[in-house]
């Protein structure tokens, strides 16, 4: 394996390798609780500077305001800067984002277990931060309670998210969409969701 470091494409095969048995618990864990809401004590940080964060006391947005009576389409991934996530994830959303609003949808999310401060300088870098809302999960409390949590940390990323989509109304998760890996963009990106909108 150590052979291999450094070589086109090894990234993304150990991420399909530690990804799939894990997705595949993740999918029957989240079809158990429809509620995406379910854990009323659960927040996420609105991404933001550092300077932002201190001034606000390190503030949290609980998951009710967040979903509460809104239409929401939300996409995880493993993390800002990583490859998948940055060329091709973010982008089909930034692309076709107005399209998905124009479906009735209120807010379109990008979450990552990332600190907020990351997340702010990562969404600027890719010029998304008017159009896609973006929170960090930052202890992966989250994605734990839907069962969306993997270990990465043999591609050095440590505990991380699956890859995954859903739209959700007034906390009820109406469409959810994981990969078989998260190193794959095939059924979360932002024109299968657009597909799936009514």
């Amino acid at each position: 394996m150590a052979s291999l470091v450094g070589k086109k494409g090894m990234t993304s095969l150990v991420l399909q390798k530690v990804g799939q048995r894990l997705c595949q618990n993740a999918r029957a864990l989240v079809t158990l609780s429809s509620r995406i809401d379910a854990n009323p004590s659960l927040a996420l940080q609105e991404a933001r500077t550092w300077d932002e964060g201190v001034a606000s006391g390190f503030s949290t947005t609980p998951i009710s305001q967040i979903f509460k009576g809104k239409r929401v389409v939300i996409f995880g991934l493993p993390g800002a800067y990583t490859g998948v996530c940055s060329s091709a994830h973010v982008p089909s959303y930034l692309k076709n984002v107005d399209a998905i609003k124009a479906k009735g949808v209120d807010t379109v999310i990008c979450v990552s277990v990332n600190d907020p401060y990351t997340l702010n300088a990562w969404a600027e870098k890719l010029n998304a931060m008017n159009k896609i809302q973006f929170y960090g999960d930052f202890d992966g409390k989250f994605h734990e309670s839907l069962g969306l949590s993997c270990d990465l940390s043999k591609a050095l990323l440590g505990p991380r998210s699956q890859r995954w989509s859903a739209l959700v109304e007034d906390g009820v998760i109406k469409v959810l969409n994981v990969e078989k890996a998260p190193s794959e963009l095939e059924v979360s990106d932002g024109e299968t969701m657009l597909e799936k909108l009514e």
